[in-house]
């Protein structure tokens, strides 16, 4: 079993909120895990006739809602760590044999490159980016009193805003922290999805939004794909999204930019699966 995450951290204090949650998830998510197994198992046990709804990927999914609603709790009761104005995206995937299992809250993307009919390496993009103005994330916060809308000098860049308030301006539908605006629509609730992992899909990408406002999900599949050594794979991607944002985002300060990679099979030369992540040195986030 593989477990990876990104968690990008916001806020005066996302850079704390962020690795607190990056600490807590995966234990939370394992005894979460390990309890609903548990409980299947005793079920059955207690009939013999018993029809369990919790197969492979509902235990899963049952176990990322409670460890991201446990942490996102723990967070705002935590003594030392301010999460009313900050939090962090939290996108994780759980590779069990060839099952993948993926819970993404936030902006931060997963993209799964598979090979074609034709033989082409071509992107599948595996998670959803959770802006204010998807439309049932934009009802959802409406109807919670929450505003959402852009300001004059960043159109097309959509917030949410408290009703009465000029804050805080969170570009995220979904977050986890960021106490302030829970009760006007954001929420720490994952998106949970599976795949079935076959001999076509090679690798998947996890990444921040800074990668991603400025690479393709075409261009980062190709520079995974033609990096010779694998190790620098994750690497190679975050320095050429750097060097985008410098060119495309000229005079804006760089977002943070952090990439892994998880490759599914082996090369010829090599008998495991390989996982790189890397995360560049801190930048300002906006």
């Amino acid at each position: 079993m593989i477990f990876c995450g990104i968690f990008d951290g916001h806020g005066p204090w996302g850079h704390i909120v962020a690795k607190r949650v990056k600490k807590s998830v995966p234990a939370s998510l394992l005894c979460n895990w390990q309890k609903a197994l548990s409980l299947t198992s005793l079920l059955h046990q207690l009939d013999t006739e018993f029809n369990s709804t919790f197969h492979h990927f509902d235990i899963w999914k049952q176990s990322y809602l409670k460890a991201y609603a446990d942490v996102d709790l723990e967070l705002k009761h935590h003594p030392g760590i301010d999460a009313f104005r900050s939090g962090t995206t939290a996108l994780t995937i759980i590779k069990q044999g060839e099952h993948l299992v993926i819970a993404n809250v936030g902006d931060s993307r997963a993209v799964l490159a598979t090979t074609s009919d034709d033989g082409k390496l071509v992107p599948l993009q595996l998670t959803v980016d959770f802006k204010p103005n998807i439309p049932e994330e934009a009802e959802r916060i409406l109807q919670c009193n929450g505003r959402v809308f852009c300001l004059r000098d960043e159109p097309g860049v959509y917030r949410v805003w408290t009703p009465n308030g000029d804050t805080p301006g969170l570009a995220l539908s979904r977050a986890i922290g960021d106490h302030c605006v829970k009760e006007f629509g954001l929420i720490s609730v994952p998106d949970v999805t599976q795949r079935n992992i076959t001999n076509n899909d090679q690798f998947v990408i996890l990444a921040t939004d800074g990668v991603w406002d400025v690479i393709s999900n075409e261009e980062a599949v190709e520079i995974v794909s033609s990096t010779e050594d694998r190790e620098k794979s994750a690497k190679k991607l975050v320095q050429c999204a750097m060097r985008a944002w410098k060119y495309k985002k000229r005079g804006i300060a760089m977002d943070d930019i952090s990439a892994i990679c998880l490759f599914f099979h082996p090369k010829l030369s090599q008998q495991v699966n390989f996982v790189k992540a890397s995360a560049p040195a801190k930048m300002a986030k906006l």
